[in-house]
């Protein structure tokens, strides 16, 4: 049990519920307010749902031995351009101009992803410098569109994506679990899965094996820039305005984080979707309870990297070793000395 993949991140999620609990005893209390569901766990999977999104696809890019700095710029470009579709829009309800910002923002996340599949699989690019050069500049264009301003919209089908509720649900978390199911599928039910991890294994057997490592790669930053722009129209959607500027501000970070956790790789090959979640639940739960404790926010995120490296390190099955290692020569020296003989 204790060599699976899954039983340390989930015996961290359940310590950080477990001191929640104890802090504050309803922790886990969930009520029903005009017909919708309350409650410090709701919340939990409602503002976790954009980094959950982000980390599925981040997921697919690291299997392929890749990395994505630029989502979180493209979470920044995709909401705004959906509020700035809406707001010179006519007829600021309409569900058709909702149809027509989501859209636009989804295909241009596309072609983001794109344009990061062509530098890393077309040229050659190493993923980090590619990826890095869309961090900054994908910030800059995401300000542009919003002509540094916060744009504001009043649309209420728009909002309903990132604050509407469906079965006294968030529907944020429905959207989740559709996006989770299809990668699920397509990874572990079709051979695009096994592709991914051949190629984040050895790139160029599998290419002489016959499978197409560029295309699979182009796949992987592809989804991936998808998966960041509906995580942006969620997020912008939620509090109904774009800041090109603060919008998923420092995602990339805490997606990689949540991979790690999850027991994915950064050397790429095999990959755990689950994991993911898991290690995405794990970090909102964090920040969730440092809110909660009421951590001044000065050291807020020196408290969350203190906190995520012990967890990593907890992770690490070479660590624990030399932990046990050690303390077992600490304390009994004799025992030590003739297994070294030996």
């Amino acid at each position: 049990m204790l060599k699976h993949h899954l039983f340390w991140p989930l015996t961290v999620l359940g310590a950080l519920l477990l001191f929640n609990l104890l802090y504050a005893p309803d922790f886990f209390s969930i009520i029903m307010r005009d017909g919708h569901l309350y409650g410090s766990l709701i919340d939990i999977l409602n503002f976790g749902s954009p980094l959950i999104i982000v980390a599925i696809g981040m997921t697919l890019v690291i299997a392929t031995k890749g990395i994505d700095l630029s989502v979180g710029s493209v979470v920044a470009i995709s909401g705004a351009i959906a509020c700035l579709t809406i707001s010179q829009g006519d007829g600021q309800n309409a569900v058709s101009l909702v149809f027509i910002a989501i859209g636009i923002a989804l295909v241009l996340s596309i072609i983001l992803g794109v344009w990061n599949g062509f530098l890393v699989a077309g040229i050659g690019m190493q993923p980090i410098i590619a990826t890095l050069i869309l961090m900054v500049a994908g910030r800059g264009v995401a300000q542009l569109i919003t002509d540094g301003q916060i744009i504001t919209v009043s649309n209420e089908p728009y909002k309903y994506i990132g604050a509407g509720s469906l079965a006294t649900l968030p529907f944020s978390i429905f959207i989740v679990a559709a996006l989770f199911l299809v990668a699920s599928i397509l990874t572990r039910k079709t051979s695009l899965g096994l592709f991914i991890e051949s190629v984040g294994c050895k790139p160029e057997a599998s290419r002489l094996a016959g499978i197409r490592s560029k295309t699979v790669m182009f796949a992987v930053y592809m989804f991936c820039g998808l998966c960041a722009g509906i995580a942006g129209l969620i997020l912008s959607s939620n509090v109904s305005s774009a800041d090109g500027n603060n919008a998923g501000l420092w995602y990339e970070l805490d997606a990689i984080l949540a991979v790690v956790i999850g027991g994915t790789s950064l050397n790429g090959g095999r990959f755990y979707l689950m994991g993911t979640l898991i290690g995405a639940l794990i970090i909102q739960t964090l920040t969730t309870t440092i809110y909660m404790i009421g951590v001044p926010p000065e050291i807020t995120l020196v408290v969350k990297a203190i906190v995520v490296l012990v967890v990593c390190l907890v992770q690490s099955e070479s660590f624990r070793k030399t932990l046990i290692s050690r303390w077992k020569t600490r304390h009994y020296p004799a025992e030590s000395e003739v297994k070294q003989h030996a």
